[in-house]
């Protein structure tokens, strides 16, 4: 009979053994944020009751074997990015960042420039569907990109899937700028030919996708099978080395947990092949926002 040390070396042993087996996973896309009076959330914020620190997410990331994350700036803060620096400035081999700054401001590059300095590594702009998301087409994007550009931080844009041929110019006079679209632009699932303006991207080499938001785009339960169906189609068209997961904690928490959101990738995505698999989980990420492992 085994005794209890050879037990607890054995067990030991196999959870070092099934972790290795773990490709190497990174969470593209997450938040962070506190009630913190060293830093306030902006005038007329609404945030949720519940903080999403980084403690937090650093021990799900532990229980959930994710071995580091690109944490998006949140709107509560608006162009306030300075609780992100600090988690950044404490957690530097962890973390890469992805800075806010306001798209309307002539000072936006200057914004760009220091944030990087800082420790940034990408920069999120939000246009909406409607006139007031028409910045976009305006003459301050144009500085503001090539500003990207020429520091080589890849450029992250939330925006729904009928703004993507408004990004076309500006990726156009910017061919090495890393483009970085979040959430599948959330495309309709009930329309699927809305996808075509995002699948239309795939003939520029740097646009990369996240595969994040099935939970929010289907109409199934969990694992969200009818999602499933457009990742697929993502696949098809950009192949895995231009995909990328993400949880989106803590949004996704009204839907699934963190838990179920890194399973959701990790086990759900039966059509990808190991390789496949370990090139979406992990090594995409680490191509855009390189950490050192």
């Amino acid at each position: 009979m085994m005794n209890r040390r050879a037990f607890i070396a054995t067990a030991a042993a196999a959870a070092s053994a099934s972790a290795q087996t773990l490709p190497l996973t990174i969470d593209s896309h997450v938040h962070a944020f506190k009630r913190d009076p060293a830093f306030p959330f902006a005038a007329g914020a609404r945030p949720p009751a519940d903080d999403a620190s980084v403690e937090m997410l650093l021990d799900l990331m532990k229980a959930n074997g994710v071995a580091r994350t690109v944490i998006i700036q949140v709107i509560h803060y608006k162009w306030d990015n300075s609780y992100l620096a600090d988690i950044l400035k404490r957690h530097p081999k962890t973390f890469h960042g992805v800075a806010r700054v306001n798209p309307e401001d002539p000072n936006a590059p200057d914004h760009v420039s220091k944030l990087t300095e800082q420790g940034f590594r990408g920069v999120r702009i939000s246009p909406s569907a409607n006139a007031d998301g028409n910045w976009i087409k305006g003459d301050l994007m144009p500085p503001l990109w090539k500003r990207c550009a020429e520091l080589k931080v890849p450029m992250t844009v939330l925006t729904p899937v009928v703004r993507m041929p408004d990004l076309v110019p500006l990726i156009e006079r910017n061919p090495e700028l890393t483009v970085v679209i979040d959430h599948m632009a959330d495309s309709p699932l009930a329309d699927p030919a809305k996808l075509d303006l995002l699948l239309a991207l795939q003939r520029y080499p740097k646009v990369y996708v996240k595969i994040s938001h099935m939970w929010s785009i289907s109409k199934q339960p969990y694992p969200y099978p009818d999602a499933k169906d457009q990742v697929k189609r993502l696949h098809d068209r950009f192949g895995a080395k231009r995909l990328m997961w993400g949880t989106d904690w803590p949004v996704s928490l009204k839907e699934l947990t963190y838990a179920q959101a890194v399973e959701l990738f990790r086990k759900n995505l039966d059509f990808l092949n190991s390789a496949d698999l370990a090139q979406i989980l992990g090594k995409t990420v680490q191509e855009v926002w390189p950490f050192g492992l």
